[in-house]
């Protein structure tokens, strides 16, 4: 059996978006514990020229199902960028993982080498094929910002490990 675009995206996006939909039911858990505004952490950033929280939940969606859509030329869900409450995000993830998990496997046949012109802007296209996407775009850019929001709530103290993390 080949290691697939489908085998390297789709099941690992899923189980680290489940932790990641965990990681924020302990974060409201923490904020009730600790009497402490969710929007606080809803809003947190690090510095004032980074996404906060919300957004990083937003982009490490998009990221997986813009991937998923472009790789099996699909069109994957528009969510609104509305979520302002920690459940609005987890209703994000769950949506997110539903389309992953709608899409058959088969769909990412021949993906490995489909040409993929990527929008960066106005005046900024990057070009890819499947296989370099996933690996030097789509894959860092996920990480990072499943990363980012979990850095988020450790340092708003919500008690998080690896584990929390990996599952």
């Amino acid at each position: 059996m080949s290691y697939t675009l489908y085998a390297a995206l789709v099941p690992t996006s899923i189980h680290i978006l489940g932790n990641l939909a965990k990681n924020l039911d302990k974060a409201a858990a923490h904020a009730a514990e600790q009497d402490l505004d969710p929007a606080t952490l809803v809003n947190a950033r690090f510095a004032p020229d980074m996404f906060p929280l919300s957004r990083q939940v937003q982009q490490s969606c998009d990221t997986v199902k813009k991937a998923v859509g472009r790789l099996t030329a699909g069109d994957p869900p528009v969510f609104e960028d509305n979520e302002t409450t920690l459940v609005q995000l987890q209703v994000r993830i769950a949506k997110t993982i539903d389309y992953l998990k709608s899409v058959p496997e088969s769909a990412f046949n021949l993906s490995e080498e489909r040409a993929l012109k990527i929008p960066m802007g106005p005046e900024l296209m990057l070009d890819f094929t499947g296989q370099n996407y996933v690996n030097q775009w789509v894959l860092p850019n996920f990480y990072f910002h499943v990363t980012t929001a979990y850095d988020l709530l450790r340092h708003h103290g919500v008690a998080l490990g690896k584990r929390d993390f990996l599952g």
